[in-house]
């Protein structure tokens, strides 16, 4: 099937944070597939934007995203409600209101499960549950509104430190590459193969340095930066604008 007006939804993932263009704007998985899918009169917009839960997005993005009248709609996102301490309750109800809303407007939707960060983080073991109850939630929206799974939580290479940036939650540029092909499979989307080669070697087991280092550059000046924004009522993602607001060609 051939897709003219794709749009993507989502979050910092959806975004594209971590794969770096050389002159320092980000790609991201959403902008990869739109280079496949780029042809004469293709049009892609991405309303993403970082910080930003389920609930957030059914508000602020899915109106704008039914305004385009999309032929193809990418959901990411759940990330930032498992990190955020919704509970599996809350997070079920957000994943069924967003991918039915999304389903009533656009004829293919893509959804997406999560790969489970919890070993990578301290207390992992307390987010677990919460990422569990989200990819349970996406499956299952997944089937009852007819959308696309791409099924990310099933990848070998997310137990690869590879596949994350340097915050071990955001996808690496081969993170969002690989990403980006898993989304083309399911839409049975010709792609260049190397997107989904297995990693060649294993990645070099982190030091307690690296530990250190992490910490240091990237748990802190998060939490620090969370905690403020709680004491300010300032919300993740306030004052950002979502990448491409509207329907343009590639170029």
């Amino acid at each position: 099937m051939k897709y003219q007006r794709f749009v993507a939804i989502g979050d910092s993932c959806a975004e594209g944070l971590d794969d770096l263009l050389p002159d320092g704007r980000y790609r991201g998985w959403a902008d990869r597939v739109a280079s496949v899918l780029d042809a004469p009169g293709f049009r892609y917009a991405n309303l993403a934007v970082r910080g930003r839960r389920l609930d957030q997005m059914l508000v602020e993005q899915v109106p704008s995203a039914a305004a385009l009248k999309p032929d193809l709609v990418a959901v990411f996102g759940g990330g930032n409600d498992v990190m955020s301490g919704a509970s599996a309750a809350q997070i079920e109800q957000r994943v069924d209101a967003l991918v039915r809303a999304v389903t009533s407007f656009a004829p293919t939707v893509a959804v997406f499960t999560l790969s489970d960060v919890s070993h990578r983080m301290p207390f992992g073991w307390r987010v677990r549950p919460r990422i569990e109850a989200l990819n349970a939630a996406v499956r299952a929206a997944a089937v009852q509104y007819g959308a696309l799974l791409v099924d990310v939580e099933a990848d070998e290479c997310v137990h690869d430190s590879r596949y994350f940036g340097p915050d071990r939650l955001h996808l690496s540029s081969l993170g969002h590459r690989r990403l980006a092909g898993h989304l083309l499979s399911a839409l049975e989307i010709p792609f260049a193969s190397s997107w989904l080669a297995p990693l060649d070697g294993a990645a070099a087991p982190a030091s307690l340095l690296d530990h250190w280092r992490w910490l240091r550059d990237q748990v802190l000046p998060v939490a620090y930066t969370r905690t403020r924004n709680k004491l300010i009522g300032r919300q993740p993602g306030d004052g950002f604008r979502p990448k491409r607001p509207t329907l343009l060609p590639l170029a």
